[in-house]
């Protein structure tokens, strides 16, 4: 059997979420998956962007990361997203990622592979459930299929218990919150692997 193969993809403004995606990465190599992390593009204004220093110093510090294609996604067997909540929904930057699908989609290339998901705001009642259960929507219209971390391991509830997915703070990605990260991972990894055969 071949290793599983997961496109961690993620978005981030100020690198909360990049570090999940790397953590995720980490522990879905450790559980067997051949991994890819790749970024979403940054769409906003580069003049927008100049307006805040960490925005700015966190894309020039992840320019080498590729950014995510549809030819990704129709390479990966499993995806791991992680992007930050903007008003109770994923990042116009997700979406419009997700809008260059429509061709890798009507072919079926998106259909029965696996997905899970984490999100992060700047407080802990600030959207984060609302996102990812806003999110997962559209990869049930892909025919994808959801693997929500549940409460499957004690690190979920130790992390603020998100059964949807993880959910981060900025500035508080700790220990806690990279064991619920990588527990979520590997059991994408696991989920996938058993679809696989």
């Amino acid at each position: 059997m071949s290793a599983p193969k997961i496109a961690i993809v993620y978005y981030s403004t100020y690198g909360t979420n990049h570090a999940v995606a790397e953590e995720a990465a980490r522990a879905a190599r450790e559980a067997g998956a051949e991994v890819r992390v790749l970024r979403i593009p940054e769409t906003a204004p580069q003049s927008v962007v100049e307006t805040q220093d960490a925005w700015k110093a966190h894309l020039e510090a992840t320019s080498d990361v590729p950014n995510a294609t549809p030819d990704d996604m129709s390479w990966a067997d499993g995806y791991f997203f992680a992007f930050p909540t903007r008003f109770g929904s994923a990042p116009s930057q997700v979406r419009a990622f997700i809008d260059t699908l429509g061709g890798v989609w009507s072919q079926g290339g998106l259909a029965n592979k696996t997905v899970t998901a984490s999100t992060s705001a700047g407080n802990t009642h600030g959207g984060q459930e609302g996102t990812l259960l806003t999110f997962y929507p559209t990869v049930m219209h892909w025919g994808a299929i959801i693997v929500a971390p549940g409460f499957t391991d004690e690190s979920i509830g130790a992390a603020g218990g998100n059964p949807y997915g993880y959910s981060a703070t900025p500035g508080a990605f700790d220990e806690k919150g990279k064991a619920a990260v990588a527990h979520q991972a590997k059991r994408l990894v696991e989920v996938t692997a058993k679809l696989n055969g």
